[in-house]
């Protein structure tokens, strides 16, 4: 599950890095899971991304499609935390 997810920061490399360095984004994996399996929706994750990306990562969120990555994670999580769900009840 955490490499799907760096995978999907990776794709979305809003500073240009993840060819040269893999694990840029880790630092957004462990808060962003915490918030989808809390149920955060697109708006909260989109506003995490948007602090993250201005206050951390010091881009302009216009560049860098926040809304659409925020909207991809969580329909990632409704597939990928459905099955994490289900693997950890024994699929019930």
């Amino acid at each position: 599950m955490i490499s799907d997810l760096r995978h999907l920061l990776n794709e979305w490399d809003p500073i240009g890095v993840a060819d040269l360095v893999a694990d840029e984004y880790d630092c957004l994996i462990d808060p962003l899971l915490e918030r989808l399996r809390d149920g955060s929706g697109r708006r909260e994750v989109e506003e995490f991304l948007r602090h993250e990306v201005t206050d951390h990562f010091g881009l302009e969120p216009v560049l860098a499609e926040i809304g659409a990555v925020a909207e991809r994670l969580v329909e990632w999580w409704a597939v990928s935390g459905r099955a994490e769900s289900q693997a950890a009840t024994g699929g019930s």
